[in-house]
């Protein structure tokens, strides 16, 4: 989606949402919302308005690095990135860093000042800190417009994804991806190369989210970035390293009227493999049909999973002391023909972001088999939706 989002994923609380937002703030530029989840995430990603947009409709060709800067003929945009490292000591943490980009219009007028705004911009920043059991999580937004926000460059150029010192960079070929944030007491200052390929998810890279032609997503992960750098929290500096996961879609397209949310997830296993999984969600609690994930072996080769290949069930609840949200916190996950068998665990329970939209995304654990040994390993979850649903709807294993 996350991210989605969608799901990351995913597709994860941008679209409607920030145009909305920067109607709202005006010329303001804000580090913070004021807002505290007064805004659903089903609500605001409608499909009002988008008809003038591109839309995401049949496979493309994917061309990179170009395709990890921005496109700009689509409504909504995202890039997304979460991670779990740690120091030489063990000591863990787990973060997430999420570029979102919404056109404020699909032709945008020719600009009469460098601070006109064509696009609205939200960004997430989330630090676990699991020997601490601290969840950190902070919000900005701004319109795009006097380098505040904004994503350009390829051909051959860096391409840079920035709100305000929060930036995201790809060198001119591709590799490596440099993420700095800060915020209030925490800081990440990372490097991030990529050990296998970008996977292309769905049908080629196509990610259809519901019946509708042109609600879907072009959507591609890159499942395992080694990653080293350095984490500050509570004025204490640490040299990390471990694995990240990025997360890139864009689309114009939105949630079909009966969804609500997602759940969805990227894990890492000590065999080399990693297994994205989405599972969409209606408003009466049923499972939507439009689910799918992709399963990397270790040796890079991708396998797309359809609706019904795996299996998902939720094994206990966390409810939120501040939304009163009931979440999931521990699942299982089985994809019989490739015989694999997990169990996921939140690393830390609450991991629920306290910014304009509530939603739960953090560091799981993971362990199981994989083709009958052993696995153990590490990953992130997003959980979407959760406090515009009734909770209980989806206790028992789902496909």
């Amino acid at each position: 989606m996350g991210r989605n989002t969608v799901l990351v994923l995913p597709w994860i609380l941008a679209a409607l949402a920030l145009t909305l937002l920067a109607l709202w703030l005006g010329s303001r530029d804000q580090q913070r919302s004021p807002a505290r989840a007064t805004l659903s995430v089903a609500s605001m990603l409608s499909d009002v308005g988008a008809a003038d947009y591109l839309r995401a409709e049949l496979p493309r060709e994917f061309e990179f690095p170009r395709d990890h800067g921005p496109h700009d003929g689509f409504r909504t945009e995202w890039w997304y990135f979460t991670g779990n490292l740690q120091t030489a000591a063990g000591r863990r943490f787990g973060y997430q860093l999420t570029f979102f980009r919404s056109a404020l219009a699909a032709s945008p007028s020719p600009r009469e000042s460098s601070f006109a705004a064509g696009h609205a911009w939200m960004a997430h920043l989330t630090l676990s800190d699991l020997a601490a059991s601290r969840f950190h999580s902070f919000e900005r937004y701004a319109r795009e417009g006097g380098g505040i926000a904004g994503a350009g460059g390829d051909g051959g150029h860096p391409i840079e994804v920035w709100l305000r010192d929060w930036r995201c960079e790809f060198a001119a070929s591709g590799a490596p991806i440099t993420l700095l944030a800060r915020e209030a007491g925490v800081a990440i200052a990372l490097e991030l190369r990529p050990d296998k390929a970008a996977v292309l998810n769905g049908d080629r890279g196509l990610s259809q989210k519901n019946a509708s032609a042109g609600d879907a997503s072009y959507y591609y992960s890159m499942t395992r970035l080694g990653t080293l750098g350095r984490i500050e929290v509570d004025g204490e500096s640490f040299e990390v390293r471990g694995a990240s996961w990025m997360d890139r879609e864009w689309m114009s397209g939105a949630l079909g009227e009966e969804q609500v949310g997602w759940d969805w997830f990227a894990l890492q296993l000590d065999d080399g493999s990693e297994l994205m999984w989405y599972r969409l969600r209606r408003k009466d609690g049923s499972v939507d049909p439009c689910n799918g994930g992709t399963f990397v072996a270790a040796d890079g080769s991708a396998r797309t999973l359809r609706a019904g290949e795996l299996e998902l069930g939720e094994q206990g609840r966390w409810k939120s002391p501040r939304t009163g949200a009931q979440y999931p916190n521990r699942w299982t996950l089985a994809v019989p023909e490739l015989d694999l068998e997990l169990e996921v665990t939140p690393a830390l329970a609450d991991q629920e972001l306290d910014v304009t939209f509530r939603y739960w995304e953090g560091a799981v654990d993971v362990r199981g088999k994989h083709a009958g040994r052993e696995v153990k390993g590490s990953g992130y979850v997003e959980l979407v939706g959760y406090t515009e649903q009734k909770p209980g709807s989806l206790s028992r294993a789902a496909r």
